[in-house]
């Protein structure tokens, strides 16, 4: 494959959010298998990767239209506009095949679930909905426009698509009832604050932006350094801490601790380099990247550990 070809392919697989759609994938083993589940099916995967990347790319193509050189995303995004419409109505016909066969397939056991489970089912898609908003008479609410919100909403919503869906939906398929135990609560909120920090990291790639446009974000409110030393390793030694707590009364195994602990030291060693500028694909390859890193580091600890 020629260098040319490389890059192209390259800038497909983030710029056109399908590192994401991997990401879910790979959290969603990781969470089945920290909850003692079985990697979920083939159809579950379709689901999650194409609506993942239908989310993400939703706001790209609404506002990212502009042919910036200064900008390699909004530059991509303007020359590839028709591909992207193209790849969103593809996706979006997957998934309505994929949900109804699902649906279908499921129907009995769908109407026998609990209200309890109905509420798991739904909160994370309504809470996705609100975040690029409803614009109706009746009412106007935009989560995305609250600026120090965004982060919280979309670990949230990471958090629900990893350790929720994955074993709500083998429950569904095989006549069974889930019900949220207190590791699989603790793994969500590891999984929320996690990507909430990545969020929050990647907020610094705006922060210029966002002081201008008057958004509160994080940075904008506390500052590049203080959000750095004051908020975002603070939390990771928290959530490490609370980790080898949990570990140490499980009697997990020192390798099995060891492995785990690795996406915490990377979170803190990638938020002390993020004083000084990086490129796009930093942001899209490291630290978006320490996603998928802690998915394979959670899955090799349950397989071998």
């Amino acid at each position: 494959m020629t260098g040319l070809k490389q890059n192209k392919l390259i800038k497909l697989i983030f710029f056109g959010n399908h590192f994401y759609g991997l990401c879910a994938i790979a959290l969603s083993i990781e969470g089945s298998l920290q909850q003692s589940y079985p990697i979920p099916s083939l159809l579950y995967f379709i689901l999650a990767y194409s609506s993942t990347v239908l989310f993400y790319s939703k706001a790209y193509i609404m506002t990212e239209v502009s042919d910036d050189i200064a900008n390699l995303r909004s530059m991509w995004y303007a020359r590839n506009r028709s591909l992207m419409q193209a790849t969103q109505i593809f996706f979006l016909i997957v998934l309505a095949l994929s949900g109804g066969y699902f649906v279908i397939e499921h129907w009995a056991n769908i109407m026998h679930l609990k209200i309890a489970e109905w509420l798991m089912i739904c909160v994370f898609p309504i809470v996705s909905a609100l975040y690029y908003g409803i614009d109706s008479k009746l009412i106007a609410i935009n989560l995305r426009n609250i600026g120090w919100l965004k982060p919280f909403i979309i670990g949230f919503t990471w958090a629900g698509l990893a350790n929720i869906y994955p074993p709500l939906f083998y429950c569904i398929t095989h006549g069974l009832h889930f019900d949220l135990t207190l590791v699989g609560f603790f793994l969500f909120i590891k999984n929320f604050m996690f990507i909430t920090i990545l969020c929050i990291m990647f907020d610094i790639k705006d922060y210029a932006m966002d002081y201008n446009a008057q958004l509160k974000t994080v940075v904008v409110k506390l500052g590049l350094r203080r959000t750095i030393f004051y908020f975002i390793i603070p939390l990771c030694i928290i959530g490490l801490a609370s980790f080898w707590i949990y570990a140490f009364a499980r009697d997990f195994s020192n390798m099995k601790i060891l492995i785990n602990t690795l996406p915490f030291i990377m979170i803190i060693t990638v938020a002390y380099t993020m004083h000084s500028r990086k490129s796009i694909f930093y942001y899209l390859m490291i630290i978006d990247g320490l996603m998928l890193f802690k998915a394979i580091c959670g899955s090799i600890a349950m397989i071998y550990f």
